[in-house]
């Protein structure tokens, strides 16, 4: 029972971008480790770019400049 966990900033992603994500995710693991699309789970997780830091920095920071 695959369990796949991608986060995104929140500003990001579609919501048809999103099921094409949970989409695409769950087939690659039928084609490469051959599991079964009814029992692996696809999470996003959106994060405000004040939560997700690069370098140091917050991403809404790096973004202002």
């Amino acid at each position: 029972m695959p369990f796949v966990n991608i986060r995104i900033t929140r500003e990001g992603a579609t919501a048809q971008q999103k099921k094409e994500l949970i989409k695409g995710v769950t087939r690659l693991l039928e084609e490469v480790l051959g599991k079964n699309p009814k029992t692996t789970f696809v999470i996003i997780d959106e994060v405000d770019t004040d939560n997700w830091g690069i370098g140091g920095e917050s991403v809404t920071e790096l973004r202002k400049r």
